[in-house]
């Protein structure tokens, strides 16, 4: 595989919900063949007919002809995944992935057969809502694409993962897995967990009074976005992670129980200087990310 260019490449992608789906038609001009392989009929119906792939099924046999593999499972299925594949990928080729979570999927990528090469991958971007149906090709434009090297990841694989990445208009970022894990906890999994807190909350209250729901609006709406995410991916997410996460959510509780004390207190000096230093962090990111 690292003798042939993206373009001249059988792409097989596993898992055609949002992020494979969405990567499916990103690729879909910039290399030869797309393979796609999916467990539901109706997926693997819709991607064959709409001509998002050009070969589709069920069985990972499938992978056992491509290139470069990529596989866009949830956590804990891709990870069995990469095991399973060792067995059938041929002799150099490349395996990639797009999971949320670095650490396990490195781990299992160095069991790979020598001549397996691969290279963990994390696209920063996503929805709300899942499957192909929602899949877009432009998902993945100007968002950072994390990568992380692993014992199976040669020169040549580092330069066709970065030519991927620009290829359907993303910026590559190399990191190590560690790092990663500890930054998606924060971002990712703390993020969703907070909007669920948050729901959560708003529920038990209509329980007994069910104005909380006539009158939650813009505010309560865009801070409890995170909350409609697939559980199932969530908790693939949080669980694979988890030691990084129940760290997250210590900070926040210590955030939380520390802007509580000045509420209690009465203390609106101290109060409002720690809201104008979160305003301004928040400021800061949003400069960056807009440019």
């Amino acid at each position: 595989m690292t003798q042939r260019s993206l373009t001249d490449s059988q792409v097989c992608i596993i898992g055609l919900g949002l992020m494979g789906g969405s990567l499916a038609l990103a690729l879909r001009d910039h290399v030869a063949v797309i393979r796609a392989i999916d467990t539901d009929p109706a997926t693997c119906d819709l991607a064959l007919a709409s001509g998002i792939a050009d070969y589709v099924g069920s069985d990972l046999g499938m992978a056992a002809e491509a290139d470069l593999v990529i596989l866009a499972t949830p956590m804990r299925t891709l990870i069995g995944q990469i095991d399973a594949l060792g067995s059938i990928l041929k002799p150099g080729a490349v395996l990639i992935d797009l999971g949320s979570v670095k650490a396990p999927v490195i781990d299992a990528m160095n069991r790979l057969p020598e001549g397996v090469q691969a290279i963990g991958g994390h696209p920063m971007c996503g929805r709300e809502v899942g499957g192909l149906l929602h899949a877009e090709a432009s998902l993945f434009q100007g968002a950072r694409f994390v990568l992380c090297p692993c014992d199976r990841t040669t020169p040549d694989v580092l330069t066709l993962a970065h030519t991927l990445v620009g290829s359907i208009g993303a910026v590559a970022i190399e990191m190590d897995a560690a790092r990663h894990d500890g930054i998606a906890a924060i971002i990712s999994g703390l993020a969703y967990l907070l909007s669920s807190a948050l729901v959560g909350t708003a529920d038990n209250a209509a329980q007994t009074d069910a104005a909380v729901w006539e009158l939650a609006a813009s505010g309560f709406r865009d801070t409890s976005r995170l909350a409609g995410s697939d559980p199932a991916i969530m908790t693939d997410l949080l669980l694979t992670n988890s030691a990084s996460v129940l760290e997250a959510i210590s900070e926040a509780q210590g955030q939380l129980d520390a802007l509580a004390d000045l509420i209690r207190a009465g203390d609106a000096d101290t109060l409002r200087e720690v809201l104008k230093q979160i305003q301004a962090a928040r400021a800061t990111w949003q400069e960056h990310h807009d440019s």
